[in-house]
């Protein structure tokens, strides 16, 4: 009886106060769900950029010095947007200077329509960035 005793007070004490535990360690947005069309198209992005985009620009968004630019602040994915979506959705090949340095590589298209080309775009410029919303409209209007 004096074990049940133990074992009921151990169960309770252990259950109660999960709530502070998840707001203490900042858990409470994790399993947030998108709501807004910006937030889906950047959770959709993310999901592209671990795919096909972080192996040459790196999980963290920095890139590989003077092979790979960064994205991770990038002046050129903000400054020259027009361009920028044309190197995502139709590839990239010369040289270009992001922050100041200077690339000269080849991004091969990556094979990804209109949204999902929007979709990593907004992933890219809302995480590491700051920029509008870019749509599966303005990405149709780049043409090669």
């Amino acid at each position: 009886m004096k074990y049940l005793f133990i074992l009921i007070i151990a169960i309770v004490l252990t259950s109660c106060g999960n709530d502070k535990k998840d707001a203490a360690t900042g858990n409470y947005g994790a399993n947030k769900v998108p709501t807004t069309p910006l937030e889906q198209s950047v959770a959709t992005g993310k999901e592209i950029y671990g795919e096909l985009c972080v192996t040459c620009h790196m999980p963290n968004g920095k890139g590989v010095p003077g092979a790979f630019p960064p994205l991770n602040p990038s002046d050129w994915l903000t400054d020259r947007r027009k361009e920028s979506i044309h190197a995502v959705k139709y590839g990239l090949k010369g040289e270009i200077v992001v922050n100041g340095q200077t690339y000269n590589n080849v991004m091969l298209p990556l094979g990804l329509d209109d949204q999902e080309v929007a979709d990593v775009m907004n992933y890219t410029i809302q995480t590491w960035n700051k920029g509008d919303i870019v749509t599966a409209e303005e990405v149709k209007a780049v043409v090669k």
